[in-house]
């Protein structure tokens, strides 16, 4: 009497694993692409924030003090300054009594661009904050327009 044995199979075939690692190459090649810029759009969005912090806290000296911060600096000082800047880029006296500073906790650097921002004391853009970064967002818009 011969018996025939019956072997279980207990492993995958070369052919099982070429197939398993080809669908997840095709998965990865899909996906990478997606996350591969997601560093720079974090920045990109942080700067969007951090000028309509910065903007919010201009106009909100302005409404106290009548004039604009003579600095970036200004919106972070613990005490009045003594000068700000009028419409014409001026310099113009504050009364200590209006400032109800500190406008921000700190003034912060561009997080796209690692530099200080463009703040603007010259006549017409005066109160402008502006990014340092040059060049164009992912969605190909320039920075300077933010």
């Amino acid at each position: 009497m011969v018996r025939k044995l019956h072997m279980k199979r207990s492993a995958f075939t070369l052919v099982e694993l070429l197939i398993v690692i080809i669908i997840i190459a095709v998965l990865a090649a899909i996906a990478i692409p997606k996350f591969a810029n997601s560093s720079q759009r974090s920045k990109e969005s942080a700067l969007r924030a951090e000028l309509s912090l910065m903007r919010n806290a201009v106009e909100l000296f302005k409404n106290d003090c009548g004039s604009y911060p003579g600095a970036l600096d200004d919106l972070a000082a613990t005490s009045a300054p003594a000068n700000g800047k009028d419409s014409s880029g001026n310099n113009k006296a504050i009364i200590a009594t209006d400032w109800k500073g500190p406008y921000l906790n700190k003034v912060n650097v561009d997080p796209v661009g690692g530099a200080a921002f463009t703040y603007s004391v010259t006549s017409p853009n005066v109160g402008k904050i502006t990014s340092s970064a040059s060049g164009n967002d992912s969605n190909g818009v320039a920075y300077s327009t933010y």
